[in-house]
């Protein structure tokens, strides 16, 4: 693996918003929606759904490491809490906007089936 794609940030793309994001298969109810949400509420939305997942993996990451203690990147100095959440808020940040775990596409096509339905009903 080349060390420039590990280092690259990668913002979400396109294909972790897709219509076809169902089991592989096309989702003709988000595809239809799509066409109701205007494109600055879809890019508000992939935004929100990837923050919310990078939120979701801060707590996981908080949760996993919770329990170190001693030697490690930081030792066990009195300021070890704030540098492990700093950097657990980072790796959480940066886990979510390479792909995450897939929350972000379930958000994502919630909230648009959820603005689509708020203006079909309008």
């Amino acid at each position: 693996m080349q060390a420039s794609a590990i280092n690259t940030p990668r913002l979400p793309n396109a294909s972790a918003f897709s219509v076809e994001s169902r089991n592989g298969r096309p989702d003709f109810e988000l595809a239809a929606a799509l066409q109701k949400v205007s494109p600055q509420q879809q890019a508000k939305a992939q935004k929100i759904a990837t923050d919310f997942e990078a939120m979701f993996l801060n707590s996981m990451f908080s949760q996993m490491t919770s329990g170190l203690k001693g030697e490690g990147p930081f030792g066990d100095t009195p300021g070890t809490g704030v540098w492990r959440s700093m950097l657990t808020e980072q790796y959480s940040k940066n886990f979510a906007q390479a792909g995450g775990v897939g929350v972000a596409t379930d958000v994502y096509r919630t909230l648009i089936l959820q603005q689509a339905k708020t203006i079909r009903t309008a």
